[in-house]
């Protein structure tokens, strides 16, 4: 994502963010009164210093030194505690707020229509959620108050130095300008080096989460070595940019030590002198290099309390980009689906994933109630399109799609898709427990129902020989259980959630024969007396349909029982004889 040239103070942003703070406003408020606090506490000790030196100390009054040192100390313990009450309700406060925020972002992105996910890599969305999130919360603890009690300090410091003696104050701040200048030059290198380093984390992340993903993939095809050249190439882009960050650090900060040991020298040689000739006193020069202490070290910290708010200001820009992105599928319908029968209409549809690359054109069929239909054809034919429209993952172009002669556009969506089931020929599992990646963590469905439901399905078997048996972890994706397991138990799952209308999805084409004896046993339990429609590449598994449309380059091009269409001696004919040929 390109980057402005500089976002360290823009104030769209800021006021975004503070947005969130408002429901923490009285933890705001106390916030910004410690830091006021503080500032208001910053020159009192080195005045105490300067007053004790030159009434107490200078004429050897032994008693009041010790009452003066105790009340120096309980100074800077109130300071302590003080400190300590600023830091934490400021991170406490950056915490509550990046919570909130995640949790807006999360949901905002788990209700982006798939076809959001189909040109986001999820690496990218994943340093969104997580790392870009956990840096906008600096803003709060190290960023904007900091900074506005930093430059307070600042102000306080110099005008208290001013009042006891302007020559020595003026003479002592002369590598101040210097200072200013090496600190813009700095927070431009770090500012530069930062955004490539943010890009960098997410190709990083976006790399890794994918290859990850489809190791089986990288070892089968034996590309460890061309893959790990890849990442060598996007880790070293990484460490490069964090290294000129670490570059820009490692010369300021050393130029903060010169400067401030010159700012030093100048005050010792000026403030000795006028000692000497009696111009100025020891408590003067105690009290100078006191407050020289507490006024670079704001100054050393100032510019990288900047960076810290231009981390933010990029990590807010990019979390809010995501914010900002409204690929909805918009849900204007009111209708509830529960009590919907289950007669489906595709009427003249025509339907493309860009522009007018047209994947399914002119189709139109009808389901009845209760009746099974099956979509066959070659691969990339369209047939997943279909049932991807139906429950309105995608949105058709033209035409119209009705449920019970109603558009598909007046149901409510949750309502919708809660009624038509779904089983993919790539089953996802979480890693969960077998129980919960059936249910779906939904608690209206009880564990005897799962039980019941995983008997209907002939899984409960092969469940029970499992250790903890539906307490079974299946790990990330079901990695622990075979093909034909995970496609039983996404059977379950749909037979749980007793939708009105299933999807079957080839959910025969990847399983050995013992395994689809079972699976098509679930077919025919649940397809009974339910509105079906089953898309496969096995013409076994489908000669039962009521009706089979075969799909060639986004077209119907042929439709009929399993009967019809061999006596029509086309296209469904040749794909069968080519299945059960000896």
């Amino acid at each position: 994502m390109a980057q402005s040239k500089d976002k360290t103070l823009d104030i769209d942003i800021l006021k975004r963010l503070f947005k969130y703070a408002l429901p923490y406003r009285i933890k705001f408020i106390m916030a910004i009164s410690t830091t006021l606090l503080l500032t208001a506490l910053l020159p009192i000790s080195p005045i105490v210093i300067q007053y004790t030196f030159d009434h107490y100390v200078a004429h050897g009054d032994l008693h009041m030194l010790v009452n003066m040192t105790i009340v120096l100390l309980t100074l800077l313990l109130l300071q302590g505690v003080i400190q300590f009450a600023d830091n934490f309700l400021t991170n406490s406060l950056g915490q509550n707020i990046i919570n909130d925020l995640r949790v807006q972002l999360y949901t905002h992105i788990i209700h982006l229509r798939i076809k959001y996910y189909d040109t986001t890599p999820i690496g990218t969305l994943v340093t969104r959620a997580v790392s870009d999130i956990e840096v906008i919360s600096t803003i709060f603890s190290e960023g904007l108050i900091i900074i506005i009690a930093d430059v307070l300090k600042i102000i306080v410091i110099i005008i208290v130095m001013l009042t006891y003696n302007v020559q020595l104050t003026l003479i002592t701040l002369i590598p101040i300008p210097f200072l200013f200048v090496a600190t813009y030059f700095f927070k431009r290198a770090v500012q530069a080096s930062f955004q490539d380093e943010r890009t960098q984390v997410a190709r990083l992340n976006a790399f890794v989460q994918e290859h990850i993903t489809g190791m089986m993939i990288i070892q089968i095809f034996n590309r460890e070595k061309a893959e790990l050249k890849k990442f060598q190439k996007i880790n070293a882009a990484h460490r490069d940019a964090n290294i000129r960050s670490v570059l820009a650090y490692s010369i300021f900060f050393p130029v903060v030590e010169i400067l401030s040991s010159i700012s030093l020298g100048l005050l010792i040689w000026c403030g000795g002198r006028g000692a000497l000739q009696h111009i100025t006193t020891m408590g003067d020069v105690l009290m100078f290099i006191t407050c020289l202490n507490l006024l670079f070290r704001p100054i050393r910290m100032l510019a990288d309390r900047f960076n810290t708010l231009q981390r933010g200001m990029v990590s807010s820009e990019r979390v809010f980009k995501v914010l900002d992105t409204h690929e909805f599928i918009e849900n204007k319908g009111t209708i509830d689906a529960r009590h919907i029968k289950g007669d489906i209409e595709f009427k003249n549809v025509w339907f493309a994933y860009n522009n007018e690359d047209w994947i399914l054109k002119n189709i139109s069929f009808e389901v009845k109630q209760g009746q099974t239909i099956a979509l066959v054809g070659a691969t990339g034919a369209g047939k997943s399109s279909v049932i991807n429209l139906l429950n309105r993952l995608y949105e058709y172009n033209k035409g119209s799609i009705t449920i019970d002669g109603i558009d598909l556009h007046d149901y409510e969506l949750s309502s919708l898709r809660k009624n038509i089931g779904v089983v993919l020929q790539d089953v996802f599992l979480f890693s969960d427990t077998l129980a919960n990646n059936i249910s779906l963590n939904n608690p209206e469905i009880t564990k005897q129902q799962i039980i019941e439901a995983a008997k209907m399905v002939g899984a409960h078997q092969f469940i029970e020989k499992l250790p903890n048996t539906y307490d079974y972890n299946t790990m990330e994706r079901g990695a622990m259980l075979s093909v034909g397991q995970r496609q039983l138990i996404a059977f379950i799952r749909a037979y749980v959630f007793n939708p009105k209308i299933l999807v079957l999805d080839e959910a025969t084409s990847s399983i050995d024969t013992e395994s689809e004896k079972l699976i098509q046993n679930a077919i025919d339990i649940l397809t009974k007396n339910r509105t079906s429609i089953i898309i496969a590449h096995r013409l076994a598994t489908i000669q039962k349909a009521d009706k089979i449309i075969v799909i060639e380059k986004g077209e119907i091009a042929e439709m009929g029982n399993h009967q019809e269409l061999l006596k029509l001696n086309g296209r469904y004919k040749r794909l069968f004889d080519l299945q059960f040929k000896e």
